[in-house]
This record gives C-alpha cells, sequence and structure tokens, in this order.
C-alpha cells in the first residue's frame, strides 16, 4: 500500500511535486483496446499492461494520473480488475504521484457516500470528479473524507459544456453560480474545479471567484486547448492547475514503440510547462 507520507496527499504535497517536477501535468488513463498496441493484446491483462508501461515511462514527467473510470467499466469485471491494479500500482511504486478518478459521481447523499468510500476507501484514489447537478448534500459526502480532493466539474471543454454552464441567471452566467456556491460548502477547502482548455478565456473571470483553488484542466492537445493560453489567466503563485493530456500522450504511437513515443509528448508537454514556471 501506499507509503504512508503521502498515504492521503495534501495540497501542499502536490505542490512540491510541481516544484520538484517542473511540471503540471496529468496523463489521462484512458485506455481503449481498439486503440492499443496489438501486441499487448495477447497480455494476460493488456489493460493494466498497457498503463504500467506508460506509467513506468512518464510518471517523472508527471505529477498525476487520471484514469477515466468509463474505460474500465466498458469492459465489466476485467476492466475493474484492470483498473484496481492500475491504481495500487501507482500508489505503491510512485506514491507521490496525485491520483484522478475520473468518474463524474453526483447522486443523493447516502449513494453518494458510498461512491466516496468506493473510490477513495477501497481503491485509495486521492481525488475523484463530480457532478454538481443535485447540490450541497451529493456533494459534501465527498468533501467529508479528510485529505481527499472533490474536483467539481464547473465549465467543461465539450461543445455543448455552455448549453446550461452558460445560461444566464441573474447577472451571473450558471458556471459562476456554481463556483460561488460551492465555496459556501462544508470542507470547500478540498475542493478543485474542472475548467476546459477549450475555454481559455474565460479562466480570468473564474479566478476572480476561486483566486487559489486548484483547476483540473482537460482540453489541451487532441480537443484544441492552448496551454499558454490557459496558463496565461489560470496560473496562480502556487501554480494551482494541473493540465490534463489523455490521447495526445498515451496514443502518441501505437506499435511496439509506444511507450518512447508517450514519453516523448509528455517531455515535450512538460518543458513548456518548466518554461512557464521559471517565469
Amino acid at each position: 500500500m501506499r507509503n504512508s507520507l503521502f498515504e492521503n496527499m495534501n495540497k501542499q504535497e502536490l505542490i512540491t511535486q510541481i516544484q520538484q517536477k517542473k511540471s503540471f501535468l496529468c496523463i489521462g488513463l484512458d485506455v481503449d483496446l481498439a486503440k492499443i498496441p496489438t501486441h499487448l493484446l495477447t497480455e494476460e491483462d493488456p489493460i493494466f499492461e498497457f498503463n504500467k508501461q506508460i506509467i513506468d515511462a512518464t510518471h517523472h514527467l508527471a505529477v498525476a494520473f487520471k484514469p477515466n473510470t468509463a474505460f474500465y467499466e466498458a469492459y465489466g469485471l476485467k476492466g475493474w480488475k484492470a483498473l484496481e491494479k492500475t491504481i495500487n500500482y501507482i500508489n505503491e511504486n510512485y506514491p507521490e504521484i496525485f491520483t484522478i478518478a475520473d468518474a463524474k459521481r453526483g447522486d443523493i447523499g447516502n449513494t453518494s457516500s458510498m461512491y466516496a468510500k468506493a473510490f477513495f476507501e477501497d481503491l485509495n484514489f486521492d481525488s475523484i470528479t463530480v457532478a454538481p447537478y443535485m447540490g450541497s448534500d451529493s456533494v459534501e459526502p465527498f468533501l467529508a473524507f479528510e485529505n481527499k480532493t472533490t474536483i467539481l466539474l464547473a465549465l467543461t471543454s465539450n461543445k455543448g459544456g455552455l448549453d446550461f454552464q452558460g445560461l444566464k441567471t441573474g447577472n451571473n452566467e450558471l458556471y459562476k453560480e456554481v463556483l460561488k456556491t460551492a465555496l459556501t460548502w462544508k470542507n470547500s477547502e478540498n475542493l478543485m474545479f474542472v475548467v476546459g482548455a477549450t475555454k481559455a478565456e474565460y479562466f480570468a473571470e473564474i479566478r476572480k471567484i476561486v483566486p487559489n483553488h486548484f483547476l483540473l484542466v482537460p482540453g489541451v492537445g487532441a480537443q484544441g486547448g492552448n496551454l499558454q493560453d490557459v496558463c496565461k489567466y489560470g496560473l496562480t503563485k502556487e501554480c494551482g492547475l494541473l493540465i490534463n493530456s489523455s490521447r495526445g500522450i498515451i496514443y502518441a504511437g501505437n506499435d511496439e514503440n509506444f511507450v518512447k513515443a508517450a514519453q516523448k509528448a509528455a517531455y515535450i508537454l512538460q518543458q513548456e510547462m518548466a518554461q512557464i514556471l521559471s517565469k
């Protein structure tokens, strides 16, 4: 299990990792068996083997790994076992890494409590993504876990993200009301927020509401988000950003040299981040 120093990773430990690695890179482990190199399909557990090789090759360049649970649930029990093996492997071998269960849960209070137990206690993730639509009593069960982080969807990078998030409620868009309201919830200091990189122009407004919280930023790379633009408006003195790249790294190559291709893609992003942090 995890080294006791990192049993529950807190914000300062994450900041220390960012400073040491000169990186705020999060790598999304979204494994599709139709996309991984075919030579891995003969392995007993091709999903885990793919993840293991990606993790070993990039852990020194990234501060976080983020499995999207849908890519594991889609394969039933085998997929769930692969997810369990993946998180255990990270916790045992790279305990400094911040782990994110990209599960986007959100349900009534007692159900949320069970989701929280599943991901925080059984699987021992550091954090989980949560949808805010059902309000405080659906999110606070996650926030109740000490030194665990709840990552709330605020402004997403998908095409339809503004269908509801951009609606005006009085003088504010709905996503701004979500941010403001979330800060009033119990243990709100344990919150991060998801803000898509394709909405870079919104970061300045978001930082007026949550100046110090970390933001998890998907959409750099394959979805077209620009790292420089995100950092221009979203960076804080403690960094305050986790930039996620999934397909752009893990599928940078699809042959027997896929690990080297993934490492190179991660290195290019990390070097860009190092330059930004040095300024």
